[in-house]
């Protein structure tokens, strides 16, 4: 638990409105989350950034999640370019074609039923285990993949935080 306020916290604190907002729409693209948090800066510590976070995130809506999600490109697909996308994934460097073929035909399944991307927290999980986690969603009733979704984005948001106070954290 951090009692203290680190550098990186102060540096959060202390940006201006705009590039806060901007900054936490790079944690998480739903504006609601974003302004959520914004409103509760200054924070003490990095804990009560986190928490605040966490209340966020229980209180979006069906379309603040759509928002959020939208803000994810497919697993086994990172967005070209984009090295939050590309380090999230990096289970998938290296995947076989096979993988990659069986992760795109479970995507769009899970899109067809779903109506949006499949959301996990890939840091630290490889191909295979995404495919299986998304095998295994599948089959589930959408308000209870809704909820899965929501804590999904709540570890995601938690790992970008952390390298937003600290870039040099993994």
């Amino acid at each position: 638990m951090t009692t203290t306020s680190t550098p990186g916290l102060t540096r959060f604190n202390a940006l201006e409105e705009n590039a806060a907002r901007a900054a936490l729409r790079e944690v998480c693209a739903s504006g609601t989350w974003a302004e959520h948090v914004l409103a509760a800066r200054p924070y003490a510590t990095d804990d009560d950034l986190y928490a605040a976070s966490d209340a966020a995130m229980a209180e979006l809506t069906a379309d603040d999640l759509g928002e959020a999600m939208a803000g994810h490109p497919p697993i086994g697909r990172p967005e070209p370019g984009d090295p939050t996308s590309a380090r999230e994934q990096s289970g998938m460097a290296g995947a076989s074609a096979a993988l990659r073929a069986d992760l795109l035909e479970l995507n769009l399944a899970y899109q067809e039923k779903f109506g949006h991307v499949f959301l996990i927290c890939a840091t630290g999980r490889t191909g295979e285990q995404m495919r299986d986690a998304l095998r295994a969603r599948i089959g589930n009733a959408p308000e209870r993949e809704r909820e899965i979704v929501r804590t999904e984005l709540g570890k995601i948001n938690r790992i970008r935080l952390v390298r937003l106070l600290d870039p040099e954290e993994d």
